[in-house]
């Protein structure tokens, strides 16, 4: 592996890691020549299907190419690389799964949201802002209202001057 920074081919791996479901190693490196660390990524490579475009064209999948989409999404927000690399990697897998050369990219913008929704609301709604290309405002407040965060529940209010509120373990 070649250092990123001086371009010297002797590197050392550092740290071995495994993400949880075993499918992506994580090494750090350090170089020989200038010392400098980083961090390298083994990921077993899919044949993912190819990216059908609403105008029609085609196009190779792109693992950085949806990374960075789910990193525009989520850019000042308190998600992780590693949970969006996660993400990524869930898609990815789905993707595989079809068994189709062929998939449109509606198909993969559905998998996206549906990640993102689990990681964060407001990176959820950046993306659905610009996939689903909103044509008024009432569209948008919709799905706003869609992913708010229900009310809590009030406090019950304590109980009048001599009555007494039994409690369940108590007893």
């Amino acid at each position: 592996m070649k250092c990123p920074f001086c371009g010297d081919p002797n590197t050392q791996v550092t740290d071995t890691r495994e993400n949880d479901d075993g499918d992506v190693v994580r090494r750090r490196r350090r170089c020989v020549h200038c010392n400098r660390r980083f961090t390298t990524y083994e990921r077993l490579e899919l044949r993912l299907p190819h990216i059908v475009k609403r105008n029609g064209s085609r196009v190779e999948y792109s693992h950085a190419k949806l990374l960075a989409s789910l990193e525009l999404a989520s850019r000042k927000r308190p998600v992780t690389t590693e949970a969006l690399e996660a993400a990524v990697e869930r898609i990815e897998s789905r993707l595989a799964a079809v068994g189709e050369t062929e998939i449109n990219s509606a198909q993969v913008g559905d998998l996206v949201m549906k990640e993102l929704k689990k990681l964060d609301k407001v990176a959820y709604i950046r993306y659905a802002s610009v996939y689903r290309n909103f044509a008024d405002v009432d569209e948008f407040s919709s799905l706003v209202r869609e992913v708010q965060v229900e009310p809590k529940p009030r406090r019950r209010a304590p109980p009048p001057p001599g009555e007494i509120e039994h409690d369940l373990f108590d007893e």
